[in-house]
């Protein structure tokens, strides 16, 4: 067993010994997890320099990393949530209904106790490097094994790019695409007066790039980059260089898939003897890292045994990212990248652009161990360029054929997080839209889809039906504009600024993770597929809400920068945009509006609810939400007519 020592750092009742639904009261426990894994195992092929890593004694590398795991002292329902910690956060949010907040807390909130209600056992490892470490164990990260210097081989660099929403002298040398909240530690480079190093600025994701001259900027204090005259708005910039440290990022996906056979099989485990079925799941960064551990094949134990029975890779889309590569960067989305690289669909199909015939699952159907999966989008994930690839035909603009053993669903008319009936232009993380954010609250979809995955898993029950955009129902991202430009108050990007998925040269040495930055782009973009929309201006082609059903507003999964963050026409990534219908028709008409208003389409609020509730019924017969949250369903559909006839 890989896992050589779990070192245990606190035991203590969950919520004071409540007793929660069918789990009974809960147990949580602290922990760090020690782990030796051969680099020789064909459990572990394809680790990007796992094998040059320092050896023990015993000839294996060894590591540690953080973990949490909440478990039901009766055993629960025998089933195990390994969920992939979002920047070292252990996120119960969307099936909890918890809020979601950039705190960096201990603390677990319950919020109305599913999980828990239903017997499962969570749990968290440790797998991201970068995440700040502290002694009150915030965030789990990972101690990853190092490549020494002398082993690394010709000098490489790494590419962090740099986007900032004012005007700054400097900037801190971490990720920032999700703002700059010290949720990363800086990446220091090896030499701050490195001739090697470069700066580079462009107006957009893909405009041509100029060197700045290497006397105009400088690295300071290890942590930062400053560059004279300041960093402007909007701009993107590039800094490329050799950082002081060469972690084997890839680690994190053995800590994964170790802890959870080692929580499932280990007789010294606190859960030994009390699981039977283990789905991993994980979200946005965690939903792509997921894709990328199938990718590379990692979902057998050194034992030979699966890891995980289901996979459920939610608001991942159609990437990867920089989980196994050298100098890889784990928060690191829009920056094109390794994580950006053909292939996207499941099984083999041929790249037009390359000739390339490869499909995402190819490595773990060879080596068998392939698990069932759920991969849930929301259109966010198809507006920033790339979801529709993972099951669009390439070479015909078709459709793809998914494997027997995977669901797919879009949540229609929703943004990467779940909205809230508030009437809000700023994220969570400070981002600045230029239409209020999407409101719709998607969650009791993905409570219903967890639930469908473990009966699959379990019973072998048959999940509900693909919701996806066919070919029939989608079109690319410059014809939806067109088809929303009818809409008043409803601020479109500018197809020209918006990310996509280019064919890229990362070099001769990419096949070994080890890349050539930043990526020369080799052709023109991929197609970039996204639901049709109706004369409401909301999708057709996945699953809808009942507040999409029966609408109250325009939902999208796009919102651009505002005008005072620069970066004109760019998308703020993950958010999307909600234009309520106009209340009556006087005002409708006054706005121009083609959309029928609120009291055209409703005889008032319990009318609106009553079409709500039967729109939510019927999800429920089909088995896209649970019977349980048919109310819930309602009272989210109450709070946003609320929000729309208070405006």
């Amino acid at each position: 067993m890989s896992v050589s020592r779990l070192e245990i750092l606190s035991r203590a009742p969950y919520e004071d010994g409540r007793a929660f639904g069918d789990g009974g009261p809960y147990e949580r426990i602290e922990a760090i997890a020690h782990y030796a894994v051969d680099p020789e195992h064909a459990a572990n092929d394809g680790v990007v320099d796992l094998g040059l890593a320092a050896r023990g004694d015993d000839g294996l590398v060894h590591f540690s990393g953080d973990v949490t795991i909440l478990r039901p002292l009766s055993g629960g329902s025998r089933a195990l949530l390994m969920q992939v910690p979002n920047r070292g956060k252990r996120n119960i949010t969307r099936f909890n209904m918890t809020v979601m907040s950039t705190d960096d807390t201990v603390e677990i909130a319950p919020g109305d106790g599913f999980l828990f209600n239903h017997g499962w056992t969570v749990a968290w490892a440790g797998w991201q490097w970068d995440v700040p470490q502290s002694p009150e164990h915030l965030r789990l990260g990972l101690t990853p094994p190092q490549v020494p210097a002398s082993a690394r081989g010709p000098a490489s660099q790494m590419q962090l790019r740099l986007q900032v929403n004012g005007d700054a002298a400097g900037i801190s040398l971490t990720d920032h695409h999700v703002g700059d909240l010290g949720m990363h530690q800086p990446i220091p480079p090896a030499d701050l007066h490195d001739p090697h190093a470069r700066l580079l600025v462009r107006q957009g994701s893909y405009g041509a790039p100029t060197e700045l001259p290497r006397d105009s900027w400088h690295f300071e204090a290890d942590d930062h980059v400053y560059l004279d005259g300041g960093f402007k708005a909007g701009r993107i910039y590039d800094v490329l260089y050799t950082p002081l440290d060469c972690p084997v990022v890839g680690a994190g996906m053995l800590a994964t898939r170790e802890l959870a056979s080692f929580l499932r099989h280990d007789g010294a485990a606190p859960t030994a003897g009390a699981i039977d079925h283990v789905i991993s799941e994980g979200q946005s960064q965690c939903g792509r890292f997921l894709r990328t551990l199938l990718h590379f094949g990692l979902n057998l134990d050194e034992a030979g045994r699966p890891a995980f029975d289901g996979v459920l890779a939610h608001i991942a889309g159609g990437r990867r990212g920089e989980f196994n590569n050298r100098y890889a960067q784990p928060s690191v989305q829009p920056t094109p990248s390794f994580g950006h690289l053909f292939p996207f669909a499941d099984l083999p199909q041929t790249d037009p652009k390359s000739g390339q015939t490869a499909g995402l699952l190819d490595r773990q159907t060879a080596k068998g161990g392939l698990p069932k999966i759920f991969y849930t989008d929301t259109s966010s994930e198809y507006w920033r360029g790339d979801a529709g690839l993972s099951h669009g035909d390439l070479a015909t603009g078709g459709d793809a054929v998914l494997p027997d053993g995977v669901r797919r669903y879009l949540f229609a008319s929703t943004q990467h997080g779940a909205g809230v009936a508030k009437w809000l232009d700023r994220t969570i993380f400070g981002s600045h839209g230029q239409n209020h954010m999407n409101m719709v609250d998607y969650r009791p979809l993905y409570r219903a889809a967890l639930t469908n995955l473990l009966a699959w898993v379990r019973d072998d029950t048959r999940p509900p039906d693909n919701r996806y955009p066919l070919s029939a129902d989608r079109m690319v991202r410059g014809e939806a504009i067109a088809a929303l430009s009818k809409i008043p108050g409803l601020s479109l990007p500018d197809p020209a600024a918006m990310t996509a998925v280019y064919p890229m040269d990362l070099g001769p040495d990419a096949a070994r993770g080890i890349g050539r930055m930043p990526p020369k782009l080799t052709g023109e973009p991929y197609p970039d597929w996204v639901s049709a929309v109706d004369d409401n201006g909301n999708e057709r082609g996945g699953i809808q809400m009942p507040d999409i059903t029966v609408p109250v507003a325009t939902h999208t999964g796009f919102n651009p920068r505002h005008e005072d963050t620069g970066g004109a026409g760019q998308l703020l990534e993950y958010v999307g945009s909600t234009v309520p219908f106009a209340k009556d028709l006087a005002a409708r008409q006054a706005a121009d509006d083609p959309r029928p208003s609120l009291g055209e389409r409703y005889q008032g609020r319990d009318d609106y609810l009553g079409h709500v509730r039967r729109a939510a019924e019927e999800l429920a017969e089909q088995h896209y939400i649970l019977p349980d949250d048919i109310e819930l369903c309602v009272e989210i559909a109450a709070a946003r007519y609320d929000a729309c006839m208070a405006r």
